[in-house]
């Protein structure tokens, strides 16, 4: 899947105009008289801390600060980096919510909490409060990727041994794991609810259905599906008669999928790879399906990943990309902290008319595209009540440490969807023959 940008904690990095210093306090400051001058109005979420102060409405969700490395790690980091580690780490909890989604707390947070820029004075009799040890920076949980700046120092991004390392850090987690959190289809992308009580299993086979009914696939056709994770696409057309070839860079998807396949007996038209999508040599294809894997190619290989998938289609053949967007064109790529370090490294988002505009350059006649985000929040929400479900096996699987990434991750990505601080885009491509044709009927011919 994938979502990159965490609006979630928006209001605590966007700070407002400067306002009028608070009268300065002198001698040691409790955690709640920081949190008093970092914030603007009464405290909207319950607020407690090792040292035995507390703000905030007593029924509230919120945050208990443990311990005085909590406080070091939000200060030394302010906004969603901070709060990720101090969270991840244990050294903080959020509280009247499960770990496995602390959504009501994000959501809280990001209607209700206001921060206020410190005055100068203000940050001296801080600094002066707190003391320099606890100012000194500790090191991040084990589950933190190196910095952005130091991986781009390390050398350039999206090299194939780049990407491999970087889906592996997401993807081979652990199988077990995706298999509580995902549920039977073991589909990490946006479902489609054909109703608002769909369940997550209806929903990813009516996904897989659209996006077979949008390429047009008949039995004996050809499909390539590039970043095929565990493989249900490549099984859902499999069973209905089309030889399918599905890549990933995953070991541990391509050994999930490939032993799925054999169950199912679908091996005389089904096969997984363990392998860039570069390397396959095969073309020809009827169709190519790329679901969730955009995301993942870095922007300015755009012109380079659509002009290879479309060398691996016939003339007529059709393309359907399926990836998170922004809403703007013209915004920075990279993702925000606790998703790059935490989530998807390297990961990279732009607005679905770069997308377009990249499938267009690269000689594909767009012929759809569809803004599904309001789903994809939906998919997030009962994949978190799947890791809730299964929490304390979850747990002894990965670790607490790593559980709660994820159910901070894909809470502070439902809000952002529903927000529409990121999109679902689906865009349906036809590489046309030489004389300009797209074999298409006059109107779209799939339901859904």
């Amino acid at each position: 899947m994938t979502t990159f940008r965490s609006t979630t904690f928006r209001s605590s990095i966007t700070s407002p105009d400067l306002q009028a210093p608070r009268p300065a306090r002198h001698g040691p400051l409790t955690v709640a008289q920081i949190a008093s001058t970092v914030t603007e109005g009464p405290l909207p979420i319950r607020l407690t801390a090792f040292d035995g102060s507390e703000a905030g409405p007593p029924d509230a969700p919120g945050l208990h600060l443990r311990n005085r490395r909590a406080l070091t790690y939000l200060l030394t980091a302010p906004g969603d980096l901070g709060l990720a580690r101090a969270y991840v780490a244990g050294d903080m909890d959020m509280t009247g919510v499960h770990s496995a989604d602390p959504y009501p707390l994000l959501r809280l947070m990001d209607d209700e909490l206001q921060l206020r820029r410190p005055s100068p004075a203000e940050v001296v009799d801080l600094v002066r409060g707190v003391g320099l040890r606890t100012l000194r920076p500790v090191a991040p949980p084990p589950q933190e990727a190196t910095p952005h700046w130091l991986r781009v120092a390390q050398g350039l991004r999206h090299t194939r041994r780049r990407d491999a390392s970087a889906i592996g850090k997401h993807y081979d987690v652990s199988n077990k794991f995706y298999e509580s959190v995902l549920g039977p289809s073991m589909t990490y992308t946006c479902a489609l609810y054909p109703t608002v009580d769909a369940t997550l299993e209806q929903a990813q086979e009516a996904k897989h259905a659209l996006v077979f009914d949008k390429l047009g696939l008949q039995p004996g056709d050809r499909l390539l599906d590039v970043g095929c994770g565990w493989g249900a696409m490549v099984r859902h057309a499999a069973r209905r008669g089309v030889r399918v070839i599905g890549v990933t860079l995953s070991r541990q998807q391509a050994e999930w999928g490939r032993r799925a396949i054999r169950e199912e007996g679908l091996g005389d038209l089904a096969e997984i790879r363990h392998l860039d999508y570069r390397d396959v040599p095969e073309t020809g294809f009827d169709a190519v399906s790329s679901i969730g894997l955009t995301e993942h190619i870095g922007v300015r290989h755009y012109p380079d990943y659509f002009g290879r998938l479309s060398g691996k289609l016939r003339p007529g053949g059709r393309l359907l990309n399926h990836c998170i967007t922004r809403p703007q064109n013209n915004t920075p790529v990279r993702p925000e902290p606790f998703i790059d370090r935490y989530v998807f490294p390297d990961g990279e988002l732009t607005g679905s008319g770069r997308v377009i505009a990249a499938m267009q350059d690269a000689g594909f006649d767009v012929r759809h595209a569809e803004n599904i985000r309001e789903h994809y929040a939906m998919t997030l929400r009962d994949w978190c009540a799947n890791l809730q479900r299964d929490w304390d096996t979850c747990v002894a699987d990965v670790g607490e440490g790593t559980a709660r990434v994820w159910g901070l991750y894909m809470a502070a990505c439902r809000l952002g969807f529903e927000r529409n601080n990121i999109q679902l885009f689906q865009v349906l491509g036809v590489k046309p023959g030489d004389k300009g044709d797209s074999t298409v009927p006059l109107r779209p011919w799939w339901t859904g």
